[in-house]
């Protein structure tokens, strides 16, 4: 499935940055950017990914804030809505 596919069937370009914790030093935070095609609001590729984080990962998930991006119908502009996940 290419892009415009991907748009046409409802996926957005979404963004999330996962703040987690370092296991060797749990009050420092640490950054983690995850970008892919996803759709709103529930997100099924984020949440197999945190998924797999949370099994896979010693770092502890913090917070997530995720955000989604798409383009006009007539390709002039982009527009992006942001909201928070739970921590």
């Amino acid at each position: 499935m290419d892009d415009t596919d991907r748009l046409l069937d409802g996926y957005r370009l979404t963004t999330a940055e996962i703040l987690y914790q370092l296991p060797d030093q749990p009050h420092l935070l640490e950054s983690f950017v995850w970008q892919d095609y996803d759709l709103a609001p529930d997100y099924p590729k984020l949440r197999r990914f945190l998924e797999y984080w949370m099994s896979h990962v010693e770092g502890k998930v913090y917070s997530v804030r995720v955000a989604k991006a798409w383009r006009h119908p007539t390709g002039q502009g982009v527009y992006a809505d942001y909201s928070t996940a739970v921590h």
